[in-house]
């Protein structure tokens, strides 16, 4: 009888803790219903357009977003403390790391930047590139910035 009573007293209180932590839902957000915006001069050459950001709930640290660059339009040099995944949807783009050859990207390819490689993206100088950009944020910071990829630096 005393365990058949501590096995019940066990899933009371296993439930009412369960039961006592607030409850995820999934989200949806909808297509359009954040408006679009475009990349900073700062960090970006050229016209760029990011839509439907993403950032995950405490504890995910996953975020991202659809960013559209027009023909030349590229990154400024950059670093990502735990990575970068871009997954190309539309277009011809380029990606090239610190020191290496630009590779050409094209739809349906999948770039994979390791964390702290110093690298940059963006589109062909002819025709304009879409990716998704999905990143994850270490202390709360997903890319540190630097300086632009010069014209020289581009056409290479």
């Amino acid at each position: 009888m005393k365990q058949l009573a501590a096995m019940i007293l066990t899933v009371v209180l296993y439930a009412s803790a369960t039961w006592a932590q607030p409850k995820q839902m999934i989200t949806v957000t909808h297509l359009g219903s954040q408006p679009s915006t475009m990349g900073s001069a700062e960090n970006f050459t050229g016209r760029v357009r990011v839509d439907s950001p993403f950032k995950g709930s405490d504890p995910a640290r996953i975020s991202g977003a659809v960013v559209t660059f027009e023909p030349g339009a590229r990154t400024a040099w950059h670093t990502h403390p735990l990575g970068q995944t871009l997954i190309v949807t539309a277009g011809v783009g380029l990606v090239q790391e610190w020191g290496g050859l630009v590779q050409e990207i094209r739809p349906g390819d999948i770039v994979w930047i390791p964390p702290g490689v110093k690298h940059w993206h963006g589109a062909s100088a002819t025709v304009g590139m879409s990716h998704i950009a999905i990143t994850e944020a270490l202390d709360g910071k997903t890319v540190e910035w630097m300086e632009k990829v010069s014209d020289e630096q581009y056409r290479r």
